[in-house]
């Protein structure tokens, strides 16, 4: 079990830096999801996209988190200089965005109607969205950050 755990390292790094960074965007677009609705009325329901700017801004908080969990901890540098690392990173975290929006409206719109219950905490129907559309993303994310950005 060991060796395996060894072996699979930098994998087990991804994934506990995701779901720290996880945290930090769900826990983010918890708090703009609750708060930007009063200051902006729209925000639940801007020309039938649900809570873009706070699925936007927490989607940035994520992807900040992640970008310095990723190279303190998970990957080592690859040959590419900080800045274009960092553009790059930027680029695929852009693109990952959009597909992370496009699935939280497409989830929200149709799949995930009704809250889940947890007995300690209930999920709501944005926040289930949110979580399934990290995940779907998280899996493009790894083998494109590993692969094309720090060339692991």
């Amino acid at each position: 079990m060991r060796a395996l755990l060894l072996r699979q390292k930098q994998v087990l790094l991804f994934i506990i830096a995701g779901g720290l960074s996880a945290v930090v965007e769900i826990g983010s677009f918890k708090f703009f999801s609750t708060y930007l609705p009063q200051v902006i009325a729209q925000e639940q329901n801007f020309h039938g996209i649900h809570y873009p700017l706070s699925n936007i801004l927490s989607t940035s908080c994520g992807i900040l988190f992640n970008y310095f969990l990723s190279i303190w901890f998970v990957f080592e540098r690859g040959k590419h200089s900080k800045k274009k690392e960092f553009f790059y990173f930027m680029v695929v975290s852009f693109i990952s965005t959009i597909l992370s929006l496009t699935f939280f409206q497409v989830f929200y719109s149709f799949v995930f109607k009704d809250n889940i219950n947890l007995i300690f905490y209930t999920l709501s129907p944005e926040i289930i969205s949110k979580i399934a559309a990290i995940l779907l993303v998280s899996i493009l994310n790894y083998s494109v950050k590993k692969k094309v950005i720090f060339n692991g």
